[in-house]
């Protein structure tokens, strides 16, 4: 047997619980040189047939495929064989068995309590519930490149695709069921516009609004020329405006609403500051990448240790940066929610910023553990500089 290897008393048992009565789930992650493999197996149901669905995470690329009941057994036999340090957990309505494989070759099994869940199957086609299929969303998905020629989600778009359906989620749970007038949407580095197109038909289509516009912004000219070429395949480049611009230079005038899904680094900044002077009620942020505290941390103090291992730094970099986000956005009078708005499978980068105006601004206990937050880390958040004297002046009582 591999050092690896499980003994075939414990796959026996794998496999009887998988094709068993009962089955729920089996997730396994397999270590592999600092990074991280993750495949599931799960049961399905497909046009009231049973099968099996195995989704795949590696590199960032999510993959999907549903099985037969032969094609399952032949994808369990290469999760059970798969070598190196791994984690194995499987569900079922009886209870769960997990077991670890360490670096050294050791396998632990444990098993839980005796369980009475209900295992029943949901069908596939459950995904009717998700935004995206409340419209037509076929021709927005063919035209953005989520879907193939067939309307099929490509593999390689599943993370997107998910991205996007738990964006409009919050969309829907943050805006009024109704809007009579003009609603409009700046979609700050909209990239290819796979967010903002969806937006579109989401507000027009599934929740009635009377005349939705969207406006994305980005600087890059090959990304905006690909977004109007999706608009006028969609035939909807009348309420679908694309610009390439610096979004600092860009003005919007009148906007009821301010996203941005993983700008890069002050440009999450950038489109909240945005946000403040366009005077939008609503914003939603999910930032992307985070440098520019990490290049103005200290490095000494207490936490010198920490911050010399440069992937706690930047972890702590990013809570530290989307916590003064946070605090500045309520202190110039936005409610704001920090939470993950879709699963750390279909990106790393699932934190969202809800911001909606109407709280008093400049109140003391926020502008206190602000500043107390600041001036522990001895930074000036980017943003706070960017807001310059707009912010100041909500801060000059205190300080």
């Amino acid at each position: 047997m591999d050092r690896f290897g499980l003994d075939e008393s414990l796959k026996g048992e794998i496999r009887e619980r998988v094709f068993g009565a009962g089955f729920m789930k089996l997730v396994q992650s397999v270590r592999r040189g600092g990074s991280t493999f993750r495949i599931s197996l799960r049961p399905v149901s497909i046009g009231g047939r049973e099968m099996y669905q195995a989704e795949s995470f590696e590199g960032g690329q999510t993959k999907v495929k549903n099985l037969d009941a032969k094609a399952a057994a032949d994808g369990l036999e290469e999760i059970l064989d798969q070598p190196g340090a791994r984690d194995l957990h499987l569900m079922t309505a009886t209870g769960d068995l997990h077991v670890r494989v360490t670096r050294k070759g050791h396998a632990m099994a444990s098993r839980s309590a005796p369980m009475n869940r209900d295992a029943k199957v949901l069908p596939h086609d459950r995904e009717k519930n998700l935004p995206l299929s409340r419209f037509d969303s076929s021709a927005l998905l063919k035209a953005t490149g989520i879907a193939d020629a067939s309307g099929a989600v490509r593999a390689s778009m599943r993370g997107k695709y998910d991205q996007v359906n738990e964006f409009l989620k919050v969309v829907a749970e943050t805006v009024p069921e109704k809007c009579d007038g003009t609603f409009t949407v700046v979609d700050c580095g909209c990239g290819k516009a796979y967010l903002t197109l969806a937006m579109r038909q989401f507000l027009s289509e599934a929740l009635g609004y009377a005349d939705v516009k969207v406006i994305g912004v980005d600087r890059r000219e090959d990304v905006v020329e690909s977004a109007r070429r999706a608009a006028e395949a969609l035939d909807v480049s009348g309420s679908a405006q694309f610009v390439a611009s610096d979004l600092a230079a860009y003005d919007a005038g009148r906007v009821d609403m301010v996203v941005s899904l993983h700008a890069c680094d002050t440009a999450t900044d950038e489109a909240l500051a945005k946000a403040v002077e366009w005077k939008a009620k609503y914003v939603l942020s999910a930032p992307c990448c985070q440098h520019e505290l990490q290049r103005t941390l200290s490095d000494s103090g207490a936490f010198a240790g920490l911050m010399r291992q440069s992937i706690l730094r930047e972890r702590l970099c990013d809570i530290l940066t989307d916590s003064f986000r946070a605090q500045i956005m309520r202190i110039v009078g936005y409610r704001t929610q920090v939470s993950e708005f879709v699963s750390s499978e279909a990106t790393a980068r699932n934190i969202m910023l809800k911001c909606v105006w109407g709280v008093k601004g400049a109140q003391p206990g926020p502008v206190s553990e602000y500043l107390a937050l600041r001036d522990y880390w001895h930074v000036v958040p980017w943003l706070e500089t960017r807001l310059g004297d707009r912010f100041a002046k909500l801060l000059e009582r205190y300080e």
